[in-house]
């Protein structure tokens, strides 16, 4: 998978159900560069298919942590862009402070965690990392909203 995929994939999760008009504009690519690269990803079994995401799935991967990660140079988009087409990575998020990255994670067992800590690890551009794993959750309170 190169980049183009990485970030069709990212796309994908981010919209399951977008236009193949509004991946193409996201990507800056034409219509049939991402219908074939679609086809090209599911032949290879790299997307096995499209589901929603409810709250319920959280609990299907018990294992969740927090990876906060330092990059060197100017790689943030591409690091970005890889971490979210990894299927365990939920979400990216960019941040300020002593950590460029912070990355939500969830697998379903603390051996699946530290292979996907090994891979994000293994990026280039990747200088360091810290993990927290996340023991409990709670929403904020309907005064937020």
């Amino acid at each position: 998978m190169d980049e183009l995929d990485q970030r069709l994939i990212a796309e994908l999760r981010r919209d399951g159900r977008a236009s193949v008009q509004h991946l193409a504009d996201r990507l800056g690519v034409t219509r049939a560069t991402v219908r074939l690269r679609m086809a090209r990803l599911q032949q290879k079994g790299e997307i096995l298919g499209y589901t929603a995401v409810t709250r319920g799935d959280v609990s299907d991967a018990p294992v969740r942590g927090l990876v906060l990660i330092g990059i060197e140079g100017r790689g943030g988009d591409r690091i970005m862009a890889r971490l979210s087409g990894m299927a365990e990575v939920t979400a990216v998020h960019s941040t300020n402070g002593k950590w460029d990255l912070v990355v939500e994670v969830s697998t379903q067992s603390l051996a699946e965690l530290d292979e996907v800590l090994r891979r994000i690890r293994n990026l280039e551009g990747v200088v360091t990392s810290e993990t927290n794993l996340l023991l409990a959750s709670r929403r904020a309170s309907s005064r937020w909203s």
